[in-house]
């Protein structure tokens, strides 16, 4: 059974504790009685199914990491017999094997659920058409966004990933009112179309959901000014069920988890222990209705921090800030702690600079040294050393290092993917 959404998303907080309760009670039977890894990782640690009966407990089971699915590949931690299947998808893992994971008819309707969830928080509905500009395959972005919208009845379009002039094309053609994409594809689709002599501001577009790499607020804002649109953000993972484990409203405060499906804690990465309410920590996640993969405490290494106010939209769901890094994208320079999205964020602070940069690493010696390349923005005439000189102090103030190296270069002059995740850091030492 699925559950009603606008209902589901707006209970009181103490019933809706009594339903995660119940379904993480069944969650851990199921998966301590169908996969010998939860068994064995259980009997270790000295718990059984019955010693959990509340998300007060989860403390006691161990945490499950992507090295648990490497090393289970491709189907040992599956809770069902393949027979019963009626989907596998597999993460984009870029090192070593896959994640592998499966989907019963049941999933795959609390998938389309909330798929639907996050749609209509969005401000969507059977009126609206949707591009998708997600890859379809394994990958779980393309088919879980086009399940959802065609079970809430939208018209897909399905684009899916690069053909960009063609995208650009049928957006006008065809009027969508929304798409879903990675936010360094929605700016690279916004520079095609300017190019092909439209302004990306008056194509019919009004909603952008994206997701699938991390956004700052001011890439949020020149998505929006670009486009000419609203643009929220929408997280998941494949190894939970793929897009849908969270996704923000119009307030724009936040992704609301849909925490009666997956249960969310937040944790010192270093220590595993629990943080404070509103503390950043690496993101935990359980599932409480899967079927042929059930997760226990699945360690995202996604850095975020939770609120649990209810939103302006009303929904009482728990809220994730926007991914500010992750644990295995930490990145130590010369002994100090460096996160990506920390440069992002200054590089987007800067009206003469484009959301486009390049970090690279080196070794000389012993010693780290960090290059960071950036594009200028099409309008910029200014004085580039005097842009260089603040860049440069800002970044220091951030970061509570320098630079080695800052290059300011022509608009599109740093590489472009077609679609899809951006390789920002090149890591050579």
């Amino acid at each position: 059974m699925t559950d009603s959404g606008a209902d589901v998303t707006r209970l009181p907080r103490t019933e809706l504790r009594e339903r995660q309760n119940s379904r993480l009670q069944e969650t851990v039977r199921h998966a301590y009685e169908n996969v010998s890894f939860y068994r064995d990782r259980l009997a270790a640690a000295g718990v059984t199914p019955d010693d959990v009966t509340s998300v007060d407990d989860l403390t006691k089971l161990p945490f499950t990491t992507k090295e648990d699915f490497r090393d289970n590949y491709p189907t040992d931690l599956f809770a069902v017999d393949m027979e019963a299947l009626v989907r596998i998808h597999a993460s984009s893992g870029t090192t070593g094997k896959p994640k592998i994971v499966g989907y019963t008819e049941n999933d795959l309707a609390r998938w389309q659920e909330v798929m639907c969830r996050g749609f209509e928080a969005a401000g969507l509905d059977t009126s609206d058409t949707l591009q998708n500009a997600y890859g379809y395959g394994l990958f779980t972005g393309g088919l879980g966004f086009h399940d959802g919208a065609t079970a809430m009845g939208m018209a897909v379009v399905p684009v899916g990933g690069g053909q960009t002039q063609r995208q650009v094309e049928l957006l006008s053609d065809l009027e969508a009112t929304a798409i879903c994409l990675t936010p360094s594809y929605a700016l690279y689709l916004a520079e095609t179309a300017a190019e092909m002599g439209y302004d990306p501001a008056e194509l019919p577009v009004e909603t952008v959901l994206y997701g699938a790499e991390p956004c700052t607020e001011p890439m949020r804002a020149e998505i929006e000014d670009r486009l000419g649109a609203t643009a929220v953000e929408n997280y998941g993972l494949s190894e939970i069920i793929g897009p849908g484990v969270a996704a923000e409203c119009r307030a724009q405060t936040g992704m609301h988890i849909w925490e009666d499906q997956f249960y969310p804690e937040v944790i010192d990465p270093q220590t595993g222990d629990p943080v404070g309410e509103g503390e950043e920590g690496e993101l935990v996640l359980t599932t409480l209705t899967k079927e042929a993969l059930p997760v226990l405490r699945y360690r995202t290494g996604d850095m975020t921090t939770l609120e649990y106010d209810t939103c302006d939209c009303g929904r009482t769901m728990v809220r994730m800030d926007s991914v500010t890094g992750r644990t295995d994208d930490l990145l130590i320079v010369r002994g100090v702690n460096v996160y990506p999205s920390e440069i992002e964020s200054v590089v987007l602070e800067f009206d003469g600079v484009a959301p486009h940069y390049r970090i690279d690493l080196s070794r000389e010696g012993t010693m780290d040294r960090l290059e960071l390349t950036v594009e200028l923005a099409e309008e910029f005439d200014g004085d580039r050393s005097a842009l260089r000189k603040s860049l440069l102090d800002r970044l220091s103030n951030v970061l509570s290092l320098e630079p080695d190296k800052l290059d300011l270069v022509a608009p599109g002059a740093i590489e472009r993917t077609e679609v899809g995740k951006v390789q920002r850091v090149y890591d050579r030492r």
